[in-house]
């Protein structure tokens, strides 16, 4: 009992300290050297407790998981005759964290001999050992970079004849060495950028795979020779566009049109121009706009492609301006009653059938029928009258065996008047149709 509290004094005075982290993957390898000692769980006897020394060697794995080997001797006293006591074993153990103070567990199988040596002549079990499986809690704590301290206990069960159930404890000191290095290329992992890839000491570790001191890394195009400005890749044309993104690498070109070139200057590449060297239009495909009828408007804009018309009239044939007013002139014996569209009375069925006969003999241009109205009653419906009276005329010129399609009609209500519609007169005048030529 007396060595039991030793044991824990001397625990109590290693966690009053304070440390650094130690073992890391840079230093995988470990060598370990303490004491032990074993307390008896056997009612049966009775055992007095001694130290001994003991080694261990182990191997990180990675994350957190480790794996080695302890070998153990012990002197004590069972039922007060003197005996040896030795172990060896393998375990796995996982440290749950990396940091100053890092717990553990451990878990492993090996062999226990109460009563004899352990030598290496022959089997273990031929020399009495008793197997046995084990399982405990540790800790490590790092007091450098290459030494930490260990300490911890374990429950070692067996069943054979001979093997006491036991406690083991142990407590030592672990040099760690070895640097980790997972691709072989000479950079250690802590300090290797790309540790799972063999590479260059220059690169932090990183290959450089087309050898343009690019690493791959940060290489957009690591396996061909490119251009640090490129990010690794080539640009063959030299046009500041990158190959991989180049869609005319054999071409200088410019930058807005992914590297290929302009040659008209049109704002379209000579990929997508079907005229690369005449300006044309975005709208067609690079190519200029025909203009069919010569008439000076374009036919994309030209309401009347086929047939030469004016600028002012969207490329269309218009009626001549004496043509108009006349037609105009006729008009004005064309009104309506109050609140009516009807079309009645000899001048207006006569100034209508000259208006046809004009149109007739002048078959180029086209007419917009205006409607209008007086001030009497509301606006809205002023406004439908208009449109209707406009219709009507319409409507008779085409049953007059006018062309419809030359026709259109538009309905102003009561807001162009041109006389005053506080007189009868005046309101007579506005309720009329009147005609220009579509501009």
């Amino acid at each position: 009992m007396k060595s039991l509290i030793s044991f824990k004094v001397f625990l109590l005075v290693f966690l009053s300290s304070k440390f650094v982290t130690s073992q890391t993957p840079d230093n995988p390898w470990s060598i370990g050297i303490g004491a032990n000692t074993v307390q008896v769980l056997d009612e049966s006897v009775e055992s007095k407790n001694g130290f001994g020394p003991s080694v261990s060697i182990g191997r990180y794995l990675g994350a957190g998981f480790s794996i080695g080997a302890n070998y153990g001797i012990n002197k004590f006293k069972i039922n007060d005759i003197n005996t040896d006591y030795t172990s060896v074993d393998a375990f796995l153990k996982f440290n749950f964290s990396s940091k100053k103070f890092s717990p553990y567990l451990i878990g492993g199988y090996g062999l226990s001999d109460f009563g004899k040596k352990l030598t290496f002549e022959g089997v273990f079990k031929s020399l009495g050992a008793g197997r046995t499986i084990h399982g405990g809690l540790g800790f490590d704590i790092s007091i450098s970079n290459k030494i930490s301290l260990n300490i911890r206990s374990a429950y070692r069960w067996s069943e054979e004849k001979g093997t006491y159930k036991h406690l083991q404890h142990m407590a030592g000191f672990n040099y760690n060495f070895g640097q980790g290095d997972s691709d072989k290329d000479g950079v250690p992992d802590n300090k290797d950028t790309c540790p799972e890839e063999p590479g260059l000491k220059e690169f932090n570790g990183c290959p450089d795979t087309d050898g343009d001191k690019i690493p791959d890394n940060k290489d957009n195009c690591p396996e061909e020779f490119g251009d640090e400005i490129m990010n690794g890749c080539p640009d063959s044309d030299k046009d500041g566009v990158a190959n991989n993104e180049d869609e005319c690498p054999e071409e200088e070109g410019l930058v807005e049109f992914n590297g290929c070139p302009d040659t008209d200057t049109d704002g379209v590449a000579d990929k997508d121009d079907e005229c690369p060297n005449e300006p044309g239009a975005v709208d067609n495909k690079g190519c200029p706009w025909a203009d069919s009828d010569g008439d000076g408007v374009t036919d994309n804009i030209d309401t009347c492609p086929d047939e030469a018309g004016s600028i002012e009239n969207n490329g269309c044939p218009e009626l001549s301006n004496e043509v108009v007013q006349t037609i105009n002139e006729l008009a004005t014996q064309i009104n309506f009653a109050a609140g009516t569209d009807r079309i009645q009375g000899k001048a207006v069925v006569e100034s209508l059938n000259e208006i046809k006969t004009l149109l007739d003999n002048n078959p180029d241009g086209n007419l917009i029928i205006e409607g209008h109205t007086s001030s009497d009653g509301q606006s809205e419906s002023n406004l439908l009258l208009s449109k209707m009276r406009a219709a009507a005329v319409k409507d008779f010129l085409v049953k007059l065996g006018v062309n419809p399609d030359r026709l259109k009609t538009e309905g102003y209500g009561e807001e162009r008047p041109i006389a005053d519609n506080e007189t009868l007169e005046g309101r007579a005048l506005n309720r009329r149709v009147q005609f220009r030529t579509e501009f």
